[in-house]
């Protein structure tokens, strides 16, 4: 009784042991799933509070920052603009400056986009460079930098004043067209750039042919000391494409090329210094050619004035001699003869001469 007991009963153990740690197995996966499921909500939901209670604190301060600024900035009176203070080096007008500002008094100077305004001030053609500077309470200071013409430009291939022409623009030495609404004295002795056709010319805009800024270049290298001094730039024809024709304030007339200035006009300094030592002057001079280059010389204004002076041939000067109007002309026979007494005066005066 007891063997069969002990079977049974062991029996019964083995079989409810499997079912238990099955049962168990499964409540402490369902307890662990549930339980970190609540810890991942209870985290979550503590860090959108946190999230909102920081972006809640920082709309408030945000707010009452704009508030404090608006009222202790933007609506205070002591920070109304009262001083636009303007230096420029040339010839721009103060009026013309602010208008294109949009600048005026009694604006807030916090609300005035610096940026903004430099932009638009520097958009004007004649601006290279402009500076702006916000002074408290109440002061704007504009320091502009105006661009400095170097020469005349027109698509005309002969004009006869550039200063009161409207086809014709100032130039600087970076190619920007301007058309200044104050012409100063000084613009009256730059150089002419003449026949730039190629291309449209419109205040505001950089030239763009191989003519206008091999001319350009040309200016700025004829700038050298002995160059400066010798041999002035006083016109530029550009308008055959291949070759700048220039004269200079003596009348000389040098031919160069698109191509290599320097040495070309290293050429024209050495004829230069040929031309003081030998006491003469350049008429005509060809600097396309590198060798047995044309060249042509003029007389000294002394040979010119001794010329005047002393003539070497004396003029003859012929006395008028009163001929009769048609109207009362006389007959055929007779009108013959008196051009025959006019021929025979002038032989006797000519002979006379002679």
């Amino acid at each position: 009784m007891k063997f069969v007991q002990k079977n049974f009963s062991s029996r019964n153990r083995r079989t409810s042991n499997g079912r238990r740690r099955r049962q168990q197995h499964l409540l402490d996966v369902k307890v662990r799933s549930r339980r970190a499921t609540q810890h991942r909500i209870r985290k979550a939901l503590a860090v959108a509070a946190r999230v909102i209670s920081v972006a809640v604190l920082c709309g408030a301060v945000y707010l009452g920052a704009r508030q404090a600024a608006r009222r202790l900035f933007f609506e205070n009176r002591d920070y109304q603009l009262k001083t636009i203070e303007l230096q420029t080096d040339g010839t721009l007008q103060r009026e013309q400056v602010l208008k294109t500002a949009d600048l005026r008094e009694g604006e807030n100077i916090f609300s005035l986009n610096l940026a903004r305004v430099r932009d638009r001030i520097r958009d004007l053609p004649q601006v290279d460079d402009v500076e702006v500077v916000r002074k408290l309470p109440g002061e704007i200071d504009i320091r502009v930098v105006e661009r400095k013409p170097v020469a005349w430009i027109t698509s005309e291939k002969e004009i006869s004043d550039p200063f009161v022409s409207d086809a014709a623009f100032l130039l600087d030495a970076r190619g920007v067209l301007m058309k200044q609404k104050k012409l100063l004295p000084e613009y009256l002795g730059l150089p002419l750039i003449l026949g730039c056709s190629s291309e449209s010319l419109e205040a505001g805009k950089v030239v763009e042919s191989l003519e206008a800024k091999t001319a350009l270049e040309l200016l700025r290298l004829s700038t050298r000391s002995f160059m400066q001094t010798r041999f002035q730039i006083r016109e530029i024809d550009v308008s055959k494409s291949y070759c700048l024709l220039v004269t200079d304030k003596n009348r000389t007339r040098v031919t160069f090329g698109l191509n290599d200035l320097e040495t070309q006009l290293q050429r024209l300094e050495q004829f230069l210094v040929y031309c003081d030592n030998s006491k003469q002057e350049l008429e005509t001079l060809n600097l396309l050619v590198e060798r047995n280059i044309p060249v042509s010389f003029t007389d000294t204004p002394t040979a010119i004035i001794n010329d005047t002076i002393e003539p070497p041939v004396e003029p003859r000067i012929l006395k008028a001699i009163p001929v009769q109007s048609p109207a009362k002309a006389e007959s055929p026979p007779k009108a013959r003869a008196a051009a025959k007494s006019v021929a025979k005066a002038i032989s006797i005066q000519r002979h006379r001469k002679d």
